[in-house]
């Protein structure tokens, strides 16, 4: 294959899914999207050339399953680590589960989708893209009821640093984009009625030119894309 290889995570839905809409007509590129979701993807991709559909979850078996996914690529160039999940509930009523699961989605599945996708980018290097969300930068608004996801998208930002002093000296380069407020079903999910003076396409625009071009130039970095919070 000529084509570059390119992985989007959470690709079913709001962002996930305008990211691939605009790669498929990328003569350039071949994306692999991932999802719980595989009927729906399915539907939506369908008539993609560039695009293969898979069913992913974060949650459990994660380097399992990329083993199966990833048996017929021998090499990825690019990832976009965009799924996650939203739990939205006061802090004293957060349970055990719910926040084990939003470290596992958000962080600890991304680490391990890192870990199994290393020796596959290792010999021509690649970017791998975090997306992190605006209630885990350090500094910015913080809101009730969202403790387990932007604590979980903050240590998503810290382990995008360690990775790449770890891997400073390998031509992967990882980055990590916090995202403020976009209209997507999960901004729904956390403020109800708002409306996000940006749409999934137009961020899904930024984060693929950011992928495919900017790695040229920063690794490590932690960057905030935001004209609203939320």
């Amino acid at each position: 294959m000529n084509k570059k290889v390119l992985i989007v995570t959470g690709a079913s839905r709001g962002i996930g899914k305008a990211i691939v809409d605009l790669l498929s007509s990328n003569p350039d590129v071949y994306v692999l999207a991932l999802s719980r979701d595989l009927p729906t993807m399915q539907k939506a991709f369908g008539n993609y050339s560039n695009v293969s559909s898979y069913a992913f979850d974060l949650s459990v078996n994660v380097q399992q399953q990329l083993e199966s996914i990833l048996q017929n690529y021998p090499t990825i160039d690019f990832v976009i680590n965009n799924a996650g999940l939203l739990i939205n509930k006061d802090f004293t009523k957060l349970t055990s589960t719910d926040l084990q699961l939003s470290y596992q989605v958000n962080v600890i599945g991304v680490m391990e989708t890192v870990q199994a996708l290393v020796p596959k980018m290792k010999q021509n290097g690649g970017h791998i893209v975090n997306i992190s969300s605006m209630g885990g930068f350090q500094g910015s608004m913080k809101f009730p009821g969202l403790a387990a996801y932007s604590t979980s998208k903050a240590a998503l930002c810290s382990f995008t640093e360690l990775f790449a002093e770890e891997y400073k000296e390998s031509e992967i380069k990882m980055n990590c984009l916090c995202l403020g407020a976009t209209q997507t079903e999960m901004l729904q999910q956390a403020f109800p009625g708002f409306e996000a003076p940006m749409s999934a396409s137009q961020m899904a625009e930024f984060i693929m030119h950011f992928t495919l071009n900017d790695h040229k130039w920063m690794h490590g970095k932690i960057i905030p894309v935001s004209l609203s919070t939320p």
